[in-house]
């Protein structure tokens, strides 16, 4: 029995087989399968384990029935480590491997875990031929397992689907339902001339990076609204800023470039979710309490970032620059301060007191520091820019 293509013996089989163990795609769905589990007030380690281990093979089904079918049957493929029988051979170890799993969480954590498994291998399993030649269920089949893997984690622990898997599921399949589809545009024209339909291959390049990018706006969207609402803890916000950072850059480069950044991004966002989800950083109380400074709390904060916008207008040298724009801003500013005041949208407690033509002496100061920061973090980014354009970086 011939496993590998290229050499002989066990070593050179071992090598094949394990060829098939792409890092880069196993990776987010076994995380996530941990992340569910761990989302669980307590976690039976050992049921994870067997959970996590399902679905690593059911990954690993996925990638070596795809290869088997882009380069045995559809020729498409320029090479493959595995023959024919190497690939029935590893398809036959990883439906072992899962059907041992399944069976023992089937007795560990029930019937409705060993299922949603179930339906996780079969997803990988029929990847190829049957689901990859269909925009939508080439885009949605990965992400689908992903999010499945992450509801079948919290599941596998506490016996329900909660609230909060659900919602981080249905973010995960947004999310990277829109990196599948940018992801696809570096085979656009392979695929256009297999016969696949990918989203790309179905709308055009251009409109396919749109997609992409829109369903990952609406994924980092949905986390700030479940973020409002209590869903999600407030650091949460920080997965967005991150993932969001990543986006906009990726948005600007090349096809191979963007999926790049888009992948390595989607660990980032995972792993700030994660964190945050088990920890709950920004939930905490804050660790001083800077009320002990009484009536000139307000003045106290502003003269500290006041030092700060100065100093970076110094190094700048744009002093004139922001004299002229408070000047330009103050009047609308203290319009607008004085106005909010008079109806009662916000109020002051932590002040001195001291009023100057009707508004409080630290909202005069407010605008001045805000404005003078823009003016800075403006001016340092323009003179970097040209310094770039300069020296041709």
């Amino acid at each position: 029995m011939v496993v590998a293509r290229h050499g002989t013996g066990a070593r050179a089989a071992l090598g094949a087989l394990a060829s098939q163990v792409h890092p880069v795609f196993m990776l987010p769905p076994v995380a996530v399968a941990w992340f569910g589990a761990l989302l669980a007030p307590r976690v039976a380690f050992g049921v994870a384990a067997l959970h996590a281990g399902a679905v690593f093979c059911a990954v690993y089904t996925a990638h070596v029935k795809d290869g088997y079918v882009d380069f045995h049957v559809r020729g498409e493929d320029d090479d493959h480590p595995l023959t024919r029988t190497g690939c029935r051979t590893a398809l036959a170890v990883a439906g072992v491997g899962f059907a041992a799993c399944a069976l023992a969480l089937l007795v560990l954590a029930g019937p409705v875990v060993a299922v949603l498994d179930l339906v996780g291998w079969l997803v990988g399993y029929l990847h190829a031929p049957q689901l990859d030649t269909d925009p939508v269920t080439t885009t949605v089949g990965y992400p689908f397992g992903v999010s499945l893997a992450l509801v079948a984690g919290f599941y596998a622990q506490t016996g329900r689907v909660g609230v909060v898997p659900l919602a981080l599921a249905a973010v995960f399949l947004v999310a990277l339902a829109g990196v599948k589809i940018v992801d696809d545009t570096q085979d656009f024209e392979w695929d256009r001339d297999a016969g696949k339909r990918t989203v790309a291959v179905v709308f055009g390049l251009e409109r396919a990076r749109d997609v992409g990018f829109a369903l990952l706006a609406a994924a980092l969207c949905a986390v700030l609204a479940l973020a409002a609402v209590g869903v999600l803890p407030t650091g949460a916000v920080l997965a967005v800023f991150a993932y969001g950072a990543v986006a906009g850059i990726a948005r600007r480069a090349d096809r191979e470039t963007a999926t790049m950044l888009l992948v390595r991004g989607a660990y980032v966002f995972l792993a700030v979710l994660a964190a945050v989800v088990r920890y709950r950083p920004l939930s905490a109380p804050p660790p001083a309490d800077i009320l002990a400074l009484g009536p000139y709390t307000y003045l106290a904060t502003e003269a500290v970032f006041g030092a700060l916008a100065l100093a970076l207008l110094v190094r700048a040298r744009a002093l004139r620059s922001a004299a002229w724009t408070v000047a330009t801003v103050y009047p609308l500013a203290y319009l607008w301060d004085w106005y909010s005041l008079r109806v009662g949208v916000f109020s002051i407690h932590a002040r001195t007191g001291v009023a100057l033509l009707g508004l409080p002496v630290e909202e005069h100061l407010f605008v001045v520091v805000v404005a003078s920061f823009v003016v800075a973090v403006h001016e340092l980014r323009t003179r970097r820019a040209g310094v770039r354009r300069r020296s041709g970086g």
